[in-house]
């Protein structure tokens, strides 16, 4: 059964990578060309792809740069792919799916002794055991989120969860869970408008699309039963780092008496605390703009902190791989 185009985002095509250009999907179907590891780390930077994407474009990034080390020998091949690695992680802080690919890539070639294609193989292995793997942690997770939805639940989604919401809706219908869902647009690139809606739109739902500010209306009128996030990251002590406007979904939903359900494979075992996750503050004219056209009036500075952090005391709980757990007991999930 073919699967929704942005399960799979990012693709070879000969001695380059294609990623999926997610900033003009769904009204275009353009990928973007990267020839170089630096293509892809400019592609990441410059919001070609966002959630999951960066995790498979990473990978991807790290076969580039196995290839343009090729021709080293194994100690200034492995030092180039080291600084290739370097490079992809420095892209976008906040989350840690690069940095984890990076190191699981690193981390199954260090020491080898290997160059040429012996290095391109193993790199290539190495990638696509990583990808493969994050798939399947996100089924399993996905069928632990539709556990908690019973049949007919109306979700509340923000921005775009990427894998953990394509796992959870696939094992609800296959538990034959009728769902209805309602969408934030998630400004300013509008994520939840664009990927979320048009993915459910494929999976074969009609979807409810809100602006940002209208969620506390939308959980007083009684429009939503629960509200499901992703989780760029996750610490160990429960806090719930995502996308900026989580953190109003979360006070809203516990003023209205809502569910807050938060998605992530797994906790992050370098981040004890929120003091602990680096918050990506991206430059402020991109909320002045939508869609590539400017919205605010000249002479208007913007703000934009990518991200934001709720406390473990406005979640209800989060779901990882191995289940269903209490923010305080997530680190147990490890």
């Amino acid at each position: 059964m073919t699967g929704p185009v942005l399960a799979d985002s990012v693709r070879f095509a000969g001695d380059a990578v294609e990623i999926l250009d997610r900033r003009v999907y769904p009204f275009e179907v353009s990928w973007v060309r990267c020839a170089t590891s630096e293509d892809v780390a400019v592609a990441i930077e410059r919001m070609v792809t966002q959630s999951s994407g960066p995790l498979f474009a990473a990978t991807a990034g790290m076969v580039l740069g196995a290839r343009e080390a090729r021709h080293e020998p194994p100690d200034r091949a492995a030092e180039r792919l080291r600084a290739v690695g370097a490079r992809l992680v420095a892209t976008r802080p906040t989350n840690n799916h690069i940095r984890d690919a990076v190191h699981a890539v690193l981390s199954a070639t260090a020491g080898a002794g290997l160059a040429g294609d012996e290095l391109v193989v193993a790199v290539e292995a190495a990638a696509r055991a990583h990808d493969d793997g994050y798939r399947a942690r996100s089924a399993a997770l996905g069928g632990h989120a539709a556990s908690l939805l019973a049949d007919g639940t109306r979700v509340l989604t923000h921005c775009w969860a990427d894998a953990y919401l394509i796992g959870t809706v696939r094992a609800a219908q296959a538990a034959g869970k009728r769902l209805e869902f309602v969408c934030t647009e998630t400004r300013p690139y509008l994520q939840g408008a664009r990927l979320t809606a048009a993915t459910l739109v494929e999976m074969g739902y009609r979807p409810t699309l809100i602006t940002d500010g209208m969620v506390a209306a939308a959980l007083s009128d009684g429009l939503a039963d629960v509200a499901l996030t992703a989780a760029d990251r996750v610490t160990l002590d429960g806090h719930v780092i995502n996308k900026v406007g989580t953190l109003g979904v979360a006070l809203a939903a516990s003023a209205f008496g809502v569910p807050f359900y938060a998605l992530v494979d797994a906790p992050d075992p370098q981040a004890p605390t929120a003091g602990d996750v680096v918050i990506e503050r991206r430059d402020g004219d991109e909320v002045l703009h939508t869609l590539g056209r400017r919205t605010a009036a000249v002479g208007v500075r913007g703000h934009y902190p990518a991200f934001d952090v709720t406390p473990p005391h406005l979640v209800t709980r989060i779901v990882t791989e191995r289940g269903v757990h209490q923010p305080d007991q997530v680190k147990e999930s490890l």
